[in-house]
Formats: C-alpha cells, structure tokens, sequence
C-alpha cells in the first residue's frame, strides 16, 4: 500500500477529549439563555477556550511522551490539577473570593509545575521532583492563608482552603509518585 493510499489512524479518545472541551464550553452559552444566573462576557468564553487548549494541549504533549501507563497517569492528574487550581481561581477562589489577592499565591505553585517540567526536560524523574515541590507550596501557601486569616470574608472560610490544600497537595504527591514509579519502571 503506498502513503498516499493509508489512512491516518484516529485517536478516537484524543477526539473525545477535544468534543468534551467544545461541548463544556458550550454550556454556559446555553445556561445563559435560560438563567441570569450564569453572566459569561466574550473574554471569560475566550480565557475558557484558552484554558481548555492550553491543558488539553499540555497534556497531549505529555502522552505523546509516556514511556508507561503510570506516567500517563501521573500526565493525567497534573493536567487535570492544574485546570481545576487555575479555574477555581479564576471563577470562586479558593481564598475567599476570586478578587482576593491572597489567591495570587497560587501563581507560585502553576509556576513551579510549568517551569519545574520544562527545567526537567518532562522526565519522569524530574517531573516526580517538580510535583514534591508543587505539594509543598500549595500546603504553604493554605498554611500562609490559614495563620493569616486571609480569606476570613469568604463564606465556606476555613473550609474551603483547608479541604482544597488538601485535595491538592494529595493530588500533586500522588501525579509525583506515579512519575517516580514511572522513571523506575522505564530505567
């Protein structure tokens, strides 16, 4: 069979993921029809989008690079960590509101996921290293909040920030041990 003659080969689950993206994308759009509850401007459906690529994108990246079912895994969780940590800070916040500043902190631990992969070349041991770190300042940073009292005016305070640092720090220390298992798996 020549190359012209083959056909390419469709990732129907990478399908899925994109159509799922489009589709949630899609629901507020819908909702507002129906609700003035849900207020979407063009930028928060452009900063969603965005969002969306981005992760998706990342995490496509990433798979395409998986030696082994755990570091598919561990791709998995970081990218999906990742999406909830910036979209809950961009919709509620998880210190008390989405305008308070002390929600900025988590810059610190989007920053240290995105370069520490980067520094790490995305191997599985630095990457295993990169989300350790991760887990530390996402349980800093809800300690900072916590001692500080920052986030008092929000109404699940304390809660929400002891329940998110949590889930998160839990989220960030399993992705890392699946990469560690990962580089054992393939060295």
């Amino acid at each position: 069979m020549t190359a012209t003659a083959q056909t390419r080969q469709i990732n129907w689950w990478r399908v899925g993921r994109w159509s799922a993206a489009a589709g949630l994308l899609c629901v507020p759009a819908i909702a507002m029809r129906y609700t003035s509850e849900v207020d979407w401007t063009a930028s928060d459906f452009v900063v969603m989008g965005m969002l969306f690529a981005a992760i998706l994108g990342a995490y496509d990246f990433l798979a395409s690079r998986a030696p082994s079912v755990a570091y598919r895994a561990a791709s998995v969780l970081t990218t999906l960590g990742l999406f909830l940590l910036i979209w809950l800070n961009l919709a509620v916040g998880i210190i008390g509101h989405e305008g308070n500043p002390a929600n900025l902190m988590f810059a610190g631990v989007i920053t240290i996921l995105i370069g520490g992969a980067c520094i790490a070349h995305f191997k599985s041991g630095g990457l295993a290293r990169t989300l350790f770190v991760a887990a530390a300042v996402q349980l800093a940073v809800g300690v900072i909040a916590l001692a500080g009292d920052l986030g008092i005016e929000g109404r699940g305070w304390p809660r929400d920030v002891i329940v998110l640092t949590a889930f998160f720090t839990g989220l960030w220390v399993t992705a890392g041990t699946l990469f560690r298992m990962s580089g054992r798996d393939a060295g």
